[in-house]
């Protein structure tokens, strides 16, 4: 957590003085696990941190694993436990990435941008590559950010058992608006 801080630091930082920086402490992550069996493995967590720089087309968010809350007590305590998030000793995950040809869309310019964004997914200690779909749109000044993906959790060493009661490849949407 403390090299995300510290990386967002850096970038703004780097970064102030052409105020392309834009940045928000109130993005929102979903987490959808469910199964025909289970509907209850989701979640979402309101208090994510994300920025995005306009012009070099970086961008990254850091969520708390302990703010995920399910409407389940019981499913968010096995959620943070050593078996699924050890959220005691991974405390955050993070992506950090970048806008695929950012240097075509211009973010100072009202309108709806369809980009791809690449990046590292770190989740439990274990980063690994993601590509996927975004939507920016540009308005006044603020842009909103959305993007939806799956990942995979065995590749993050999350091991779901049988798969009956939650999914292996749960969907995660990611939603900004950033001033």
């Amino acid at each position: 957590m403390k090299k995300t801080i510290l990386f967002f630091s850096m970038l703004a930082v780097a970064t102030l003085g052409f105020a392309q920086v834009k940045q928000t402490t109130s993005a929102v992550v979903a987490f959808d696990a469910t199964t025909p069996k289970d509907a209850l493995p989701k979640a979402e967590n309101k208090t994510v941190i994300a920025q995005l720089n306009t012009k070099t087309g970086q961008i990254g968010f850091e969520a708390a694993v302990k703010n995920f809350a399910f409407s389940n007590p019981l499913i968010q305590e096995h959620f943070n436990e050593e078996r699924w998030m050890s959220s005691d000793k991974f405390p955050a995950f993070t992506f950090e990435g970048k806008i695929n040809d950012a240097q075509q869309y211009n973010f100072t310019k009202n309108g709806v941008y369809n980009v791809t964004v690449t990046g590292q997914m770190t989740v439990k200690g274990k980063s690994n590559v993601v590509t996927t779909p975004a939507t920016i749109e540009v308005k006044n000044g603020t842009l909103t950010a959305a993007a939806n993906f799956s990942i995979t959790l065995a590749d993050y060493g999350i091991s779901v058992g049988d798969g009956s009661k939650i999914a292996g490849q749960p969907k995660i949407s990611v939603a900004a608006e950033l001033k």
